[in-house]
């Protein structure tokens, strides 16, 4: 028994999701990046047809919050006018692209983000709703530990490579091949069982035996990785972070009104265009070593029906006095939905308190279990490893 209920979908624009604080409206900016029109319009919106509240999340979407459904035709009309939206919910829903913030206008990461957007949202594949693309084209790639199916990045001596997620080298391309390549992979892997049901992984795919054919495989080994960066000026703006990977619609509004446009992430960051100074405004992290990095936590409750738990008050909380170096995670229920992998505490609500588990993710044993959040910030030092 979980305890949860895996939903195996993601919202959109076209289809939204239902939560505990309204639907839950997800918008797609094409090629990662959204012009100021675009940002101050969705900040707009999540005012006039949600909570004000906008979630930017691990695959670099904005979830506006809080929508109502007599409302939700209304915002996708609108969305669409903004240039957001695609003419059918399955090409939207199929257009789950990353991309690399750090690139320059004409390189190879923008033309190929920009041909990889028009294309899957021209022609219906048949992928699950959770399968992604990744476009990641700089000298090292920024994009390997986030989540994707099929990734254009750059290889170890140079040049692009197509790769499977799951397979440890790729397919070396010229430019113009790329993306036909991409799309190719994509279609071997509906055609070859990986969709059932409408899910379905590349890596599972991969792992389970099957074999990429000739004219996908290759021996072309990807460039270092690197890890997800903190706050920074960047010679293309300046990368700030949110606190819990949300914002308030104003703040989102003040960051459209800087730049000539936004870039988003998938370390709940936002580029701010030709910024050469750290914005200031509520809910940005402008500081490396601010400890809020550390630490992840989901929506929780009452905003999602499957918390357990309230997350992110006790998360901040406890930020302050986590020891150097560590992670703290706080899920509301046993999914982790914010941070799949393993952190050096996890906190996870169930329907009798709060599990602790060291050194794993929220599925795993826990140490201790029915804990109280006023029991865990009295003795904080012990259950945290605060220092």
């Amino acid at each position: 028994m979980t305890g949860f209920m895996v939903k195996g979908w993601c919202p959109s624009a076209l289809r939204p999701m239902a939560s505990g604080d309204g639907l839950v409206v997800r918008v797609r900016p094409r090629g990662g990046r959204l012009t100021p029109a675009q940002a101050s319009g969705i900040a707009e919106l999540a005012k006039a047809f949600g909570n004000g509240l906008i979630d930017l999340t691990g695959r670099a979407n904005l979830q506006i919050r809080g929508v109502r459904e007599i409302d939700s035709d209304a915002l996708a009309a609108a969305l669409d006018r903004l240039g957001l939206v695609d003419r059918e919910a399955e090409l939207e829903a199929q257009r789950n692209i990353l991309v690399t913030p750090f690139w320059a206008v004409g390189d190879d990461t923008h033309l190929l983000a920009m041909e990889l957007g028009r294309a899957l949202g021209a022609m219906p594949l048949g992928l699950p709703d959770k399968f992604g693309f990744a476009v990641d084209c700089g000298e090292s790639r920024v994009l390997a530990h986030a989540p994707a199916d099929v990734r254009i990045e750059r290889g170890a001596r140079g040049g692009l490579i197509v790769r499977a997620e799951g397979a440890a080298e790729g397919r070396a391309v010229a430019r113009e091949q790329a993306v036909p390549t991409a799309l190719a992979l994509a279609n071997w892997f509906v055609t070859t069982g990986g969709a059932n049901n409408g899910r379905g992984r590349m890596a599972a795919h991969i792992a389970s035996g099957i074999r990429l054919p000739h004219a996908l495989a290759g021996v072309a080994r990807p460039a270092p990785a690197m890890t997800a960066p903190s706050p920074y000026i960047h010679p293309a703006g300046a990368l700030v972070a949110l606190v819990f990977g949300q914002l308030q619609s104003e703040t989102l509004g003040f960051l459209a009104r800087l730049a000539p446009g936004l870039r988003m992430t998938p370390w709940r960051m936002v580029l701010v265009e030709d910024c050469r100074e750290m914005p200031q405004h509520e809910g940005l992290i402008t500081r490396a070593d601010d400890p809020l990095l550390r630490v992840t936590a989901c929506t929780g409750a009452p905003g999602c029906p499957e918390a357990r738990v309230e997350t992110r008050k006790l998360a901040a909380a406890l930020a302050a006095g986590l020891s150097k170096g560590s992670h703290l995670h706080v899920s509301g229920c046993a999914k982790g939905c914010a941070h799949p992998g393993p952190a050096n505490i996890t906190l996870v609500g169930t329907s009798d308190g709060l599990d602790l588990v060291r050194d794993g993710g929220a599925r795993d044993v826990p140490s201790l279990r029915g804990l109280d959040p006023a029991t865990i910030l009295a003795e904080a030092g012990t259950l945290v490893g605060a220092r």
